[in-house]
């Protein structure tokens, strides 16, 4: 759950460190307090988007910091590298620069590698979300989310990502008749001149190797026969190796007169083997070092034919014979196309026989378990005092999409006698806060997130079926915690721990301030609620009883 939320220089609220507990928490004030602010500064921690004007005006960023307790070992630390503490901590700061630092219990991550954690943490359901409900393109999202038929979709979407491939395989080889001449020709023309060229896998290389020491023949020449005459010696001076000959001759005299003598002989004749040695290999590399004018030119001709082939087929020889073997496939594929095309046609044909059967299960579990919703929806909406409600999902089948092959929308009736419409067409303000909170609630119960935020969901709804939705919101709180930022007295006064915005100035500047409310503040705000700015022993004592009820 949410324990405690830091906030530092977000919009009006200079700083602020507001606590959380089990239970109902409300949070409420004036318009333009900065109520919302709150919840802008917890959808910053959950990884939602950031704005630079959400940042404190004088100030160069804003940050916020929160500290979530009894957090489960969730995979996501492990697949990020963040260190799991139950105690986690989130950190994110937005700078005017436009950049983003966020932590998870120290460890650096990214905005939208954030917002996979937030959303196991945290859901906030807010105004925008009727849309949400009106809208039909996601009301099968609705459905699937409260089913439990993961293998089913996963089985179904193998199927359909078959049928799809297939499809598109046979698309490749259905081509116009002319098009598919001028393809052919192009190919032959290209394997001709690659396969005329007589490639070999790295010869590119070892020509342009040859061809340098080639061009650098005469200094390879000249340097051989100098070290040559250097190991040699020549006319009219020895080499080193008739003087190391000589030295080893004379040590391994003087040898015999003295053990002395004995090291260095030995370190010499080592000496003048090396040197032999090198001679000899230098000797031979003089030997090999032939060549004729016309191998460079050779040379030359035939690098002008691999760099021809390089400019339209491949970086190395390597690549083009690659793309040659392709050519070849795809030339073999063309002229034997009629007989892989029907094979093909045979291939798509069982897998979309594949494909339906699984759509079919899929539909056949999705009308099993849009009973159920419908059930517990209903159920839910009688406890909100919506107790002639209906509710029914209307399937429409289609051909194969990549959720199957259904299309769901929501349909009610919200009085006696009237038939059913889709919601958008028949729920007031106040009955699709109600609808909002009761599928809301059915959802949750699906899901392992622990904390619950509803923004201003109770606007529209007044009376007893304020009350109902307050008892309904308490109900949850039961078993998560619950955040709800309200105008409702009924909500505020079922609430467990109740936080009051409140805005100042001060030396020309606003300050918003979060304070947690004893007995008497709860009683004062929701006299505040209850009759406006003009607090009475009547509206006191309204609340009072409020309280007690």
């Amino acid at each position: 759950m949410l324990s405690l939320l830091h906030i530092e220089n977000i919009a009006v609220i200079e700083r602020a460190d507001i606590s959380f507990d089990r239970g109902f928490n409300v949070l409420t004030g004036e318009t333009g307090a900065g109520k919302s602010i709150v919840i802008d500064a917890i959808s910053a921690i959950l990884g939602e988007r950031a704005y630079r004007d959400m940042i404190r005006t004088g100030t160069t960023k804003a940050s916020v910091r929160a500290v979530f307790t009894d957090v489960p070992e969730l995979s996501w630390f492990a697949e990020n590298g963040v260190e799991y503490d139950p105690e986690t901590i989130i950190q994110r700061e937005v700078h005017l620069d436009g950049k983003n630092v966020c932590r998870v219990n120290g460890s650096l991550v990214t905005v939208s590698i954030l917002r996979k954690l937030g959303i196991q943490l945290i859901n906030i359901h807010g105004q925008h979300d009727s849309a949400s409900l009106f809208d039909e393109a996601n009301h099968l999202t609705y459905l699937d989310a409260f089913a439990d038929h993961e293998e089913l979709l996963s089985g179904y979407s193998e199927k359909y990502s078959e049928v799809v491939r297939l499809r598109r395989e046979i698309d490749s080889l259905t081509m116009d008749e002319g098009e598919k001449l001028r393809r052919m020709e192009t190919l032959k023309y290209q394997i001709e001149e690659i396969s005329r060229a007589n490639l070999e896998p790295g010869e590119d290389e070892a020509l342009e190797a040859r061809r340098k020491l080639l061009q650098n023949a005469e200094k390879l020449s000249n340097g051989i026969e100098t070290a040559v005459e250097c190991l040699y010696g020549g006319e009219d001076s020895d080499g080193a190796a008739s003087l190391l000959a000589q030295a080893e001759r004379e040590l391994a005299r003087l040898g015999r007169f003295t053990d002395a003598f004995a090291a260095l002989h030995e370190r010499v004749t080592d000496l003048m083997y090396q040197v032999q040695d090198v001679a000899e290999e230098v000797v031979s590399a003089r030997d090999d070092l032939s060549y004729s004018a016309d191998e460079l030119e050779n040379i030359e001709a035939r690098l002008d034919v691999i760099h021809r082939l390089r400019r339209k087929y491949g970086v190395t020889c390597a690549d083009i014979l690659d793309y040659l073997e392709k050519a070849k496939q795809e030339l073999d594929a063309m002229e034997f196309s009629d007989d892989h095309l029907e094979r093909l046609k045979k291939k798509l044909k069982a897998a979309e026989k594949a494909a339906w059967d699984s759509a079919l299960a899929l539909r056949k579990n999705r009308m099993e378990t849009s009973r159920k919703l419908s059930e517990r929806i209903l159920t839910e909406l009688t406890q909100l005092d919506m107790p002639r409600v209906q509710f029914e999902c209307a399937f429409t089948e289609l051909e194969l999409t990549p959720n199957g092959a259904d299309a769901v929308a929501f349909y009610m009736s919200a009085n006696a006698g009237e038939a059913l419409k889709p919601m958008s067409k028949v729920a007031s303000g106040g009955e699709l806060a109600r609808i909002m909170l009761a599928m809301k609630n059915v959802l949750a119960e699906k899901d392992q997130v622990n904390t619950l935020i509803f923004d201003e969901v109770d606007t529209g709804v007044s009376g007893r079926a304020a009350q109902k939705v307050a008892e309904k919101l308490r109900s949850v709180a039961a078993h998560k915690q619950v955040l709800c930022v309200t105008h409702l007295p009924q909500m505020a006064a079922l609430a467990h721990t109740h936080l009051l915005i409140a805005k100042s100035e001060r030396e020309g500047r606003t300050y918003t301030t979060v304070t947690p409310l004893d007995l008497e503040g709860r009683k004062k705000e929701l006299a505040r609620i209850i009759g406006g700015a003009n607090i009475t022993e009547t509206t006191l004592k309204s609340a009072e009883e409020m309280l007690k009820g």
